[in-house]
């Protein structure tokens, strides 16, 4: 894994905003990554209830990539993008960056995932998306 500085992505505002904190690591001191599937299925859930207008389940993780490990202390911004909208499902594109190192601030890309959501309805069952508003 390489420490390739990146910068956040211009323009868009993250879903979510996140430190993890020393209950959050491993004996090893990384951020579990069970803890990092956790946010990055909150932020993917944000756009996909958005775009459903209703409750969403998550019915498939698609893709999890892991690029560089998560520390204590490293402010992480979670970016996600709808990519694909079915008759009931809502296909989620996240990516998860982390500024570290306050006296020598970095970003680096840490965690890119696909993640599938299908739109519930108030009695828990699945319903139709509804057509997307006309602006």
């Amino acid at each position: 894994m390489c420490n390739q500085p990146t910068q956040l992505p211009e323009g868009k505002m993250p879903v979510l905003r996140v430190m993890p904190m020393p209950a959050d690591v491993n004996p090893a001191g990384d951020v579990f990554g069970g803890w990092i599937m956790a946010q990055v299925d909150i932020a993917g859930a944000v756009p996909a209830v958005k775009r459903a207008r209703s409750r969403v389940a998550t019915i498939a993780v698609n893709s999890f990539l892991f690029k560089q490990p998560v520390s204590v202390g490293d402010i992480l911004s979670f970016y996600a993008d709808v990519i694909k909208v079915g008759n009931s499902s809502i296909t989620v594109d996240v990516a998860v960056y982390a500024e570290r190192n306050p006296e020598n601030p970095i970003v680096v890309k840490v965690t890119e995932a696909v993640l599938t959501y299908v739109a519930v309805g108030k009695d828990g069952t699945k319903r139709q998306i509804p057509p997307e508003p006309v602006a």
